[in-house]
């Protein structure tokens, strides 16, 4: 196909972009979201039934909202509006609310009003559905990328079910521009498209999860080669390169490979910037993961393990701020929850270091493997019944609040095990405090064996 034919296969199509092309037409044509759409759930159940019941679907950009909606009309016997809350206002939605009446008087059909981007409509507005969500007159789906919770009013809320959306998967995104590649209909098929396995890589990554990025950079690219190429190479097929892409759409792809060393490389810099205390590497290597496409939540999950395993005890709060960069990232994605995992990532570096608990797990493993399953000494065991404690459990146990400061000099470990330290903290952050008030207590446990 040359570019003449390609712009004929364009006014066919009535110039639609390849992204509104290849919406899929049913369920069985949309890829992901089968934790909200796949056999078994309650929209599947929906459409094979014809009980469409009222929805907010809250989701990123290009995740598949508009096209449910458009497949819930399709599949269903209703009658489907599409209204945009940007363009519209309270004249327009009573306008509506007649015509589903009329639909419902003269042709005993349901309404299905989907309003695109209903983080938009202001209270009033809103309010105009209720009484008719509630009714049944028409059936409410509303897509929002916004959280629902902030933006659509309450009653409204309760009206509807919410199905929460996610980002496609790059295994998602690969699926769909494979699809359009092959397509001869609606897609790019009749090109003979041929793309190499960098450039689908960097065309995934960019995309970032959104379908319709990826499409519409799909068709740039094929566009400006087929543009390009000499007329004598007409019907020769489309090569989409790494280069010709990146100039296309003037993004150049990070040396970057999930699954190859680069990918352990720089979470090894990352990790080593973090325990070197260094916050300035630390956030530029965090930056480099994030701008080339590694998964957010790999790299939460090693800072979290990180505040473990060479922070703990030093400072005890850097569990906390950890565990709380990763769920500010899912509340508010990409990409401002980006600042929230930069927050982490300084808080981490230049908070005071300790592996003591990293070290003492290790002898704790060590221990369990040399000696097995020990006994539990008898004077710290339960005695619930009668027969327990005439064989001695719990008999000489010392109640630690009953001595003074709350410690009582005795042992814990196995009878193999005693006298072994396990745990030696630091003097550095709030480990120091720790190990003055460890100091005390061993102590204090070594002048009550003396003594006995």
């Amino acid at each position: 196909m040359d570019l003449f034919e390609y712009h004929a296969q364009q006014s066919a199509q009535g110039s639609r972009p390849l992204a509104d092309r290849m919406r899929p037409k049913n369920l069985d044509e949309f890829v992901g979201q089968t934790h909200a759409v796949g056999k078994g759930t309650s929209i599947c159940h929906a459409i094979e039934q014809d009980r469409i019941f009222s929805m907010i679907l809250w989701g990123p950009p290009g995740c598949g909202k508009t096209t449910l909606a458009r497949i819930f009309a399709g599949e269903t016997r209703c009658h489907f509006v599409h209204f945009s809350a940007v363009l519209s206002g309270v004249k327009d939605i009573r306008a509506v609310i007649e015509d589903a009446k009329n639909q419902q008087e003269l042709f005993r059909k349901r309404t299905v009003l989907f309003v695109d981007e209903i983080h938009r409509f202001n209270k009033v507005q809103q309010d105009a559905f209720l009484h008719h969500v509630e009714s049944g007159l028409i059936t409410l789906i509303g897509a929002t990328t916004e959280n629902p919770s902030f933006e659509v009013i309450p009653p409204l809320m309760s009206r509807c079910r919410l199905i929460t959306l996610k980002a496609l998967s790059s295994d998602d995104i690969a699926v769909i521009i494979e699809n359009a590649l092959k397509d001869t209909e609606r897609g790019l098929g009749n090109l003979n498209p041929i793309i190499e396995k960098d450039a689908l890589s960097h065309l995934i990554r960019i995309a970032d999860g959104d379908a319709r990025a990826a499409l519409n950079s799909l068709e740039i690219v094929a566009y400006l080669v087929i543009s390009g190429m000499d007329s004598s190479k007409t019907g020769s097929p489309v090569q989409i390169t790494l280069q010709v892409l990146e100039n296309a759409l003037e993004k150049k792809a990070l040396l970057y490979d999930k699954s190859g060393e680069e990918h352990f490389n720089l979470i090894s810099a990352f990790h080593k910037s973090l325990r070197g205390s260094d916050p300035d590497a630390a956030v530029y290597w965090l930056g480099r993961m994030l701008t080339a496409g590694e998964d957010p939540f790999y790299i939460a999950r090693r800072m979290v393990r990180f505040a473990s395993e060479d922070i703990g005890n030093a400072d005890p709060d850097a569990l906390g701020v950890a565990l709380n960069a990763m769920e500010a990232f899912k509340f508010l994605g990409n990409p401002e929850g980006e600042l929230a995992m930069a927050q982490a990532a300084i808080y981490l570096a230049t908070a005071p270091k300790s592996n003591s608990i990293y070290k003492a797990y290790g002898k704790i493993k060590e221990a369990v493997d040399s000696y097995g399953a020990l006994p539990v000494p008898l004077h710290i065991r339960n005695a619930p019944t009668g027969l327990m404690r005439k064989l001695g459990y719990g008999k000489d146990y010392k109640y630690a609040h009953d001595y003074k400061d709350a410690y009582a000099p005795q042992n814990y470990l196995p009878e193999k095990l005693q006298g072994r330290l396990f745990y030696t903290p630091t003097d550095r952050g709030y480990e120091k405090t720790i190990k003055q008030r460890l100091d005390g207590w061993r102590n204090l446990k070594k002048t009550a064996k003396t003594k006995t």
